[in-house]
């Protein structure tokens, strides 16, 4: 009788660590996927700077380290007007200049894609201006036709935000990216960062142009 019940038993004793062993898996699944981002990195790796940037004077906290002058330009995924992949190789051997923006329908962010498309026609082809956003594709390309914008080539952020946290420009709060330009060089060398502090004045123009004209031929 008790060799009976220990039979009846034995099934039990071994359903049970299979069961623990599922739920483990299912355990550690999860906190992956929700701990790594689409670039591979734990979302505890990501540095979160505040105090840097305001936006109507409230502080807000940008995601991703700070990119200093003299740092080699990462590189980044971002989808075009046309919602094609655009990668930031296409562009190497290019002086470029790559402004961000929080979105093209807004008066500065208008006015300043405006005046870049001005400057890029003045500065020859070897150079290149970029903006950032995290616009979908097809609201930029409405927004170039309309403003007859033709020398500035806008791209997308807006699948995962990646580029925002590679380049340290998305705005935790909003989910936007912060006012910011960059000059690369040629060999794709950051020379030049601006940082607006004030995330609704435009940029230093002439100390863009000027960053870009003072790079080796």
């Amino acid at each position: 009788m008790q060799q009976a019940r220990n039979e009846k038993a034995m099934p039990t004793t071994k359903i049970v660590p299979k069961f623990l062993i599922l739920i483990i898996f299912l355990f550690t699944l999860t906190y992956n996927l929700l701990t790594i981002n689409s670039n591979g990195d734990t979302v505890m790796d990501i540095e979160e700077r505040s105090g840097v940037i305001t936006m109507k004077g409230n502080p807000m906290t940008l995601v991703g380290a700070e990119l200093k002058t003299g740092d080699k330009a990462p590189d980044f995924q971002v989808t075009g007007n046309d919602l094609a992949q655009v990668e930031f190789k296409e562009f190497k051997g290019k002086k470029i200049i790559l402004s961000t923006v929080p979105s093209l329908d807004t008066p500065v962010c208008d006015a300043e894609t405006r005046r870049f498309n001005e400057e890029a026609g003045k500065l020859g082809d070897d150079v290149v201006v970029l903006t950032v956003s995290m616009d979908l594709p097809f609201a930029q390309k409405r927004w170039c036709g309309a403003a007859g914008v033709e020398n500035v080539i806008t791209l997308s952020d807006y699948r995962d935000a990646s580029f925002g946290k590679t380049y340290g420009v998305l705005i935790k709060e909003l989910h936007l990216l912060a006012r910011t330009v960059f000059v690369i060089d040629e060999q794709g060398v950051i020379r030049y960062v601006q940082v607006v502090k004030e995330t609704t004045d435009e940029p230093d123009y002439d100390e863009v142009i000027e960053a870009v004209k003072g790079l080796a031929n």
